[in-house]
C-alpha cells in the first residue's frame, strides 16, 4: 500500500473551476506505475468513482457525471496526480479522494468499483454554491 495525501479542495462558485491533486508519499512512487482513480463521497451518499486510470496513464475512464468536465493529469515525473473539474456545480460538493490499485504494478487496466482499490486518501472538501 502506498499513503496518499489529496488537496485543492476549497469553497467555489457554481461555473468556476478546481484543480485538486493526489501527492504520494514516497519520493519514488509513481503513478503511471498503477492503476489510480478519483472518486468522491456527498453527505448521505456512497462514494461515487469519478475517473479511473490505468498504469502508465494511457487510458482514463470518466463517469457521465463529470465527462467534459473533468481530467485526469500527472506531473512530469508523475509523483502527483491532478483532477481538474471545470464548469462546477452546486451537486459536486462532496469530499473528494484519489485511491491507487498498489497490487497490480503496471497493469494496463481501469478499475471503477471503491473495493478494487487499496490505498486511499484522507480527501480534500470541495464545496460549490450556487
Amino acid at each position: 500500500q502506498v499513503q496518499l495525501e489529496e488537496s485543492g479542495g476549497g469553497w467555489v462558485q457554481a461555473g468556476g473551476s478546481l484543480r485538486l491533486s493526489c501527492v504520494a508519499s514516497e519520493r519514488t512512487f509513481s503513478f503511471k506505475d498503477y492503476p489510480m482513480g478519483w472518486f468522491r463521497q456527498a453527505p448521505g451518499k456512497e462514494r461515487e468513482l469519478l475517473a479511473a486510470r490505468t498504469a502508465s496513464g494511457g487510458s482514463t475512464y470518466y463517469a457521465n457525471s463529470v465527462k467534459g468536465r473533468a481530467t485526469v493529469s500527472g506531473d512530469r515525473a508523475e509523483n502527483t496526480v491532478h483532477l481538474q473539474m471545470n464548469s462546477l456545480k452546486p451537486e459536486d460538493t462532496a469530499i473528494y479522494y484519489c485511491a491507487v490499485k498498489s497490487s497490480d504494478y503496471g497493469r494496463t487496466a481501469y478499475y471503477l468499483r471503491t473495493t478494487d482499490y487499496d490505498s486511499w486518501g484522507r480527501g480534500t472538501q470541495a464545496t460549490v454554491s450556487s
